[in-house]
């Protein structure tokens, strides 16, 4: 029977019985309840190798291990068509869903609160074109940023978004989270650089918006409803990216700073002087080097202490005008 109970950790129980504390007055909806039938039509539609009843933990918690649900089942499709067939039936079958990408957010977002399902999106994992001359890549939702990035550098190009869990989160999970990143300063938003994207709707209706057009005025932009949705409105499948030239040039540059103050003079110099090629600036308070040096046994790269600390970076594709 799909319905056993789920064996979790010592910290993994911990860690659900403070999520029900901070969600006291939350009940779980009119939703049904996973039956044989459901699990072996999810089965029949993704394969054996598609469907986890075991082993759910890392499923269940988010990365902090500060929130977990109860799942029992994890569905992860391999194409599009499979996710729509899923998502049917559980619409059908009023059965419950939580996407699921790389689970690297810190808010539980991509957790169940209760018993709801899984659907993880980590068996689409497929690159499916690189356009070398327009600098478009069309890959699915369940493949790693840094992956995506290897694979397009090896054209001369790189990912307008960047962050710390690049090693393990979706670019699916990037675009339904609306991550803000790194480079932000140099490229905006990921939403800026989305050309085009396939969704799968709660009903199983797949919404087909892909498109290599960087210019486009046809009617309403669709595809920017899903970003930032979080899955609520539907399922990223598949998205069509525009990618900058990978920067020739690479600089960093450290100061130490006595007031906030002087870390917002800092930034406006940089803007002004560094221009476009300025691609993230970040600040850290001296605490947060204190931590740095005590937890990770590292040296501060400058000689004295300070009182907050201004890093920025840059990059552009002439070698002996675009440095700092």
């Amino acid at each position: 029977m799909i319905r056993q109970i789920v064996k979790l950790s010592p910290l993994c129980a911990q860690c659900c019985r403070h999520g029900s504390k901070l969600y006291p007055d939350l009940n779980r909806g009119e939703y049904s309840r996973i039956s044989d039938v459901d699990l072996n039509t999810f089965t029949s539609i993704v394969g054996s190798n598609g469907v986890k009843t075991e082993e759910l933990e890392h499923y269940n918690s988010d990365w902090l291990n500060t929130v977990s649900g109860f799942t029992e089942l994890v569905v992860s499709p391999k194409t599009v068509d499979e996710l729509s067939a899923v998502l049917k039936h559980c619409n059908s079958q009023r059965l419950a869903v939580v996407p699921q990408g790389g689970n690297t957010g810190l808010v539980g977002g991509s957790n169940p609160v209760f018993d709801e399902i899984v659907l993880s999106l980590e068996r689409m994992n497929g690159i499916t074109h690189i356009d070398p001359d327009a600098g478009v890549v069309e890959c699915e939702a369940g493949v790693i940023l840094q992956t995506l990035s290897d694979k397009v550098a090896e054209h001369g190009y790189t990912v307008p978004l960047d962050l710390g869990a690049r090693g393990s989160c979706f670019i699916g999970g990037n675009l339904a989270t609306h991550a803000g990143g790194l480079r932000v300063i140099r490229y905006g938003q990921l939403r800026a650089s989305v050309l085009g994207m396939r969704v799968v709707l709660p009903s199983g209706q797949i919404l087909d918006g892909r498109s290599n057009m960087r210019k486009d005025n046809t009617g309403y932009d669709i595809k920017q409803l899903f970003i930032g949705s979080e899955g609520t409105l539907g399922v990223i499948s598949d998205v069509s990216l525009l990618l900058p030239q990978t920067p020739v040039s690479v600089n960093t540059a450290l100061f130490g700073c006595q007031s906030f103050e002087d870390v917002v003079k800092c930034y406006r110099i940089s803007r002004q002087y560094l221009g476009e090629i300025v691609s993230a600036c970040e600040f850290m308070d001296s605490l947060c080097m204190t931590s740095v040096q005590d937890n990770l046994g590292l040296a501060s790269p400058l000689e004295d202490n300070h009182n907050f600390y201004f890093l920025v970076g840059g990059g552009g594709n002439v070698l002996k005008r675009d440095h700092f």
